[in-house]
């Protein structure tokens, strides 16, 4: 660009002072332009296409980000951590899901666990299943700057941790490594362990019917992939990872407990909302407009009353999005003294057609008792042993309350079975009588003949 040589000093002086200055607020070429026009008016005469072209070559040459990297020797037993995107089926549900990547750089062994989001608790979880899957802890393990683990990078480099984060640290004794911030080459082993566990593990898009049994297989999938030869060091990964292996740290005797607690308050139907009201969980009505302790975990939410025992269980939600999770069985109660509401609820979906027309042809009182004996059964052993019990008693045309109570404990209550009864020697010993009915039949001959 030799027409603009007069004013590059200009230009060359304006893009270095963009370097101090925020990536939004640094100077366009139309900006340039103007600015030229601006100082030497009518004395500037190129043409704006002429500036920006030079302004892309000396913006590549200031601000390009090609630079060489050190290759490195990595240590054994050092792990390197990282989260990847995939889709998943399960039940036939259609998620956006993560997965959680362990590997260990020296040998290129890695590890992979798929959740439904990368929360605190998912990243504890993975992290868990995997060191006791391997039977230890490495020592050092990289990280990137994630908020479920760093609050803050300070401008000297150093981390403030978030205190949950520093506790499962402490009770599994690794120090954490983080990489500075826009550098995740710094752990490109996880970074290209990501990729290669998606395209090896993750396609075609998964289906299972359970989350944490697909996790299992995966581990052992990982194993059978460690089988194959090292891309550079011409021993197997297996191989190399003994000397991982060798350099983990034991595990703690006691398991980190992966869930957080939160208390939460109810609302009048015995619900509550967390992720910023998004996700809604049912309780059941008599824990309406009260707090109530939950426990979350990477997969599941469970409401825990002032003793400390489960409530009720949900699966746990996971998005952007409104979402309801709705256990109806707490509500069975309620509903006895609501009847009518029955065919409007989640459990007339989970009655068998025959208990449906059964409690459909009942007046509103008796409705009202049957299913106040349902959840009477239902707290006594489970719902689907109650709905059975109806069932069965509907079977034998006796489906009255006793009737239902009675069925109820011969089918599903444990009679005791007592040991027979031994007499001390000194009592006599009574011999058993077997009557013999042959010696009727005599008569019976008799009276038929002078019937006849």
């Amino acid at each position: 660009f030799p027409k603009l040589d007069p004013y590059k000093p200009d230009i060359d002086a304006w893009l270095s002072e963009d370097k101090r200055t925020r990536r939004k607020q640094r100077h366009t070429a139309k900006r340039i332009y103007e600015r030229l026009l601006e100082k030497y008016k009518d004395d500037f005469g190129c043409s704006y296409r002429t500036v920006a072209g030079y302004v892309a070559v000396k913006k590549k040459e200031i601000f390009g980000k090609n630079k060489g990297f050190l290759p490195l020797e990595h240590i054994p037993g050092e792990a390197q951590v990282d989260f990847g995107d995939a889709d998943f089926y399960e039940k036939g549900k259609l998620y956006s899901g993560k997965y959680l990547n362990l590997s260990f750089p020296y040998s290129n062994k890695g590890y992979i666990q798929v959740f439904k989001g990368e929360n605190q608790e998912c990243l504890f979880e993975g992290l868990k299943t995997i060191f006791e899957h391997i039977g230890g802890v490495p020592p050092r393990i990289w990280f990137d700057n994630a908020s479920t683990m760093v609050t803050k990078v300070m401008k000297n480099g150093e981390r403030t941790l978030t205190d949950d984060f520093l506790r499962f640290m402490e009770h599994y004794r690794f120090e954490a490594a983080f990489c500075n911030v826009g550098a995740g080459h710094e752990k490109g082993n996880a970074e290209n362990k990501v990729g290669y566990h998606r395209r090896n593990m993750l396609v075609p898009v998964p289906r299972f019917e359970s989350i944490s049994k697909f996790n299992k297989e995966l581990l052992l999938q990982c194993e059978e992939d460690a089988k194959r030869e090292h891309y550079r060091k011409e021993r197997t990964i297996e191989e190399l990872y003994k000397d991982d292996a060798a350099s983990l740290l034991e595990l703690p005797r006691v398991a980190f407990d992966t869930s957080k607690y939160i208390n939460v308050k109810t609302n009048g139907y015995g619900k509550f909302l967390i992720n910023n009201g998004l996700h809604e969980y049912s309780v059941a009505p008599k824990y309406a407009n009260t707090y109530v302790l939950v426990r979350l975990t990477a997969f599941e939410v469970i409401v825990l009353d002032e003793n400390y025992r489960e409530i009720v269980r949900h699966d746990r939600l996971y998005g952007d999005h409104k979402q309801q999770s709705m256990q109806w069985l707490p509500y069975l109660n309620q509903l006895a003294r609501c009847p009518g509401a029955l065919k409007y609820t989640g459990i007339y979906q989970m009655l068998p057609q025959p208990v449906k027309e059964y409690l459909e042809d009942l007046s509103k009182q008796d409705k009202g008792k049957v299913l106040k004996a349902i959840a009477n059964l239902t707290q006594k052993s489970s719902f689907e042993k109650a709905v059975e019990t109806v069932s069965t008693a509907l079977s034998y045309g006796a489906a009255d309350i006793d009737s239902l109570i009675n069925l109820h404990s011969r089918l599903h209550e444990k009679v005791l079975q007592l040991e027979p009864v031994r007499l001390p020697d000194h009592i006599p010993q009574l011999k058993r009588y077997e009557p013999n009915f042959m010696v009727y039949d005599e008569s019976l001959k008799k009276a038929g003949v002078d019937g006849c």
